[in-house]
């Protein structure tokens, strides 16, 4: 079945209200075990021109016990909400929001580019995004925003509590010998020890789930389409 993406608020607001509309979000997100079997899960992720404000929303789903690729799906939109730290989603929400409406079937679970809960009002965009989608979600993050953790043991599936003040928000996940760490906490609809399970299960071998590492590569090749087409053009 489609999506049903649900209507929560505008995306029409100043910074000022979009901090009061995500404490105003925090208490319906739920922390709770996953389904057990997830095999459909979608990445999702956004790439940006730099000559302009465009940005290029991309979701991928992919079966993750073949590591298929099911669908894709791309928005290309205006950002109509500068950048602030923290309030992320309101830049790249309504395009990416567009990217999950032409799904042809719901995935049973989405890993985000970004932050869950280790957000300092706990709304990270897979927070955020999980509220509007109503099914589980994971911030698999390549950079620390919020908490603190030590550095993980260098095996895969090495990881250590991303914690602030005494409450662990999510974890310090090696996903890939050698490199640096991921930052995964859960969104919507899921807990830490679901959101770990869930990033260990979507990898390939690389430093990003494979979900996600498809959105980043396809939304970079459409990017580079785009350009390329606006400069042939003389746009």
């Amino acid at each position: 079945m489609p999506l049903t993406i649900r209507n929560l608020h505008s995306w029409n607001v100043t910074p000022k209200e979009a901090v009061e509309l995500q404490n105003r979000l925090r208490p319906q997100l739920r922390t709770e075990k996953p389904p057990n079997a997830i095999r459909i899960v979608a990445g999702a992720d956004i790439s940006y021109d730099k000559n302009s404000q465009t940005c290029y929303a991309t979701v991928v789903v992919m079966d993750i016990s073949t590591m298929e690729v099911l669908e894709e799906r791309a928005c290309a939109r205006q950002c109509g909400f500068p950048y602030v730290p923290g309030l992320l989603t309101f830049r790249e929400g309504p395009a990416l929001l567009k990217a999950f409406e032409a799904l042809d079937a719901t995935p049973q679970a989405v890993i985000f580019d970004g932050q869950g809960i280790a957000h300092p009002r706990r709304m990270g965009i897979a927070a955020h995004m999980g509220l509007f989608l109503d099914i589980p979600t994971v911030g698999c993050a390549k950079t620390r925003l919020y908490g603190s953790g030590a550095e993980p043991p260098d095996r895969v599936g090495g990881r250590v509590p991303l914690v602030k003040d005494e409450e662990v928000l999510g974890a310090v996940l090696r996903t890939r010998k050698h490199v640096r760490p991921m930052y995964v906490s859960p969104g919507h609809r899921m807990d830490v020890e679901g959101a770990v399970a869930l990033v260990l299960a979507s990898g390939k071998g690389f430093r990003l789930p494979e979900p996600t590492r498809q959105a980043h590569l396809l939304s970079n090749r459409i990017r580079r389409e785009s350009s390329d087409i606006a400069e042939k053009s003389g746009a």
